[in-house]
């Protein structure tokens, strides 16, 4: 997007489709992530509380608050200072509100709504939307699961998030650019999803032929959403396809779950990153406009493009790997541990 704003023509010659799904398909990555969310969060509700409906609400909100305030609240005072030294790209305009408002936003859960009604924050305060949606669901979540989860409602519940969630980044958009990506409904149903993959599996075990299906059938919905994005228009014009993303993401967690799957130590540098994927996202931008200022300051060389990309991963995932193990994950445990949470 830096690129793209600077007008630097990276993508020249190269296939539209590949570089949709090179550096394009970030709103597809947050819908994975919502997937995610919703099963582990369910996963862990299910092994701790089993029913759900014996869900201790005081300790689940500690449980949230110790893993999500700490570093968000530092973010916050960090983009506060940034904002009252005038450091661009870190300056947020009156016309959205200003910084009191951004702040009031960003801790009342409500960044999606302030950016749909007053256009876009500055790139470090925009990325909170997808925050916005998910502490919706933490809040609302154990609710439905004490309230509902005895007679069953809690699944009917669910269906109807994924049901609405097409509808979120469709007709309930009203032609909002902002809120078609960002709405609360719209994330929803890839979060519902995810709860219901994981009651399907708690508690029983699928056949082999079954886990084959899904993981096959999982496999290719996510191969043609993510690498054929392009030739879904008919799809996202009525809000399916990020349904259908969800879906396919869904059928690999049941899978990965149901078979206890181990990933090789290839991989191991990516399971690193999902483990600490919240340090990485609420840190990745201050790595993002660093590397951007230093190629602008040096000609901006197109020789180097890749690089940039390359280099911006992995220190983006180193810078979000030591957040953790220096300031997230101390106080994390100490929060639970002062609240006498496991």
């Amino acid at each position: 997007m830096r690129l793209r704003i600077a007008k630097i023509p990276y993508a020249a010659g190269l296939p539209d489709q590949l570089m949709s799904s090179l550096v394009w398909n970030g709103q597809r990555g947050v819908q994975i992530f919502f997937a995610i969310s919703g099963f582990l969060i369910t996963s862990v509700t299910l092994r701790r509380w089993q029913p759900l409906t014996s869900i201790r609400l005081r300790d689940f909100y500690r449980l949230r608050f110790a893993r999500i305030a700490p570093l968000l609240l530092a973010l916050l005072a960090i983009l506060s200072a940034l904002h009252l030294a005038q450091v661009p790209n870190f300056v947020v305009k009156q016309k959205t509100g200003g910084l009191g408002q951004a702040l009031f936003a960003a801790l009342t859960f409500h960044v999606n709504v302030l950016e749909a009604e007053r256009g876009y924050l500055p790139a470090n305060w925009d990325i909170l939307w997808s925050l916005s949606v998910e502490e919706v669901f933490y809040l609302f979540f154990p609710l439905l699961c004490w309230l509902l989860c005895r007679g069953k409602v809690l699944i009917g519940v669910l269906l109807l998030f994924v049901i609405l969630g097409p509808f979120g980044r469709t007709a309930l958009s009203a032609g909002n650019e902002v809120w078609h990506e960002y709405s609360y409904l719209g994330g929803m149903d890839a979060i519902a999803l995810g709860c219901l993959t994981a009651l399907l599996v708690s508690g029983r075990q699928l056949s082999r032929r079954s886990l084959w299906i899904l993981g096959t059938c999982g496999t290719a919905v996510l191969v043609t959403t993510l690498c054929f994005s392009l030739r879904l228009k008919g799809l996202e014009q009525i809000g399916l396809d990020m349904t259908l993303l969800a879906l396919g993401a869904c059928m690999l967690i049941a899978v990965a779950a149901q078979t206890q799957w181990k990933s090789p130590r290839l991989v191991m540098p990516l399971v690193m990153l999902g483990q600490c994927s919240y340090e990485v996202y609420l840190t990745h931008m201050f790595i993002v406009f660093a590397l951007f200022d230093f190629f602008m300051s040096h000609g901006r060389p197109m020789g180097a493009i890749i690089a940039l990309f390359l280099s911006t991963i992995l220190l983006a995932g180193i810078g979000g790997a030591a957040v953790a193990r220096i300031y997230s994950e101390p106080l994390n445990r100490f929060l639970r541990k002062t609240a006498n949470l496991k």
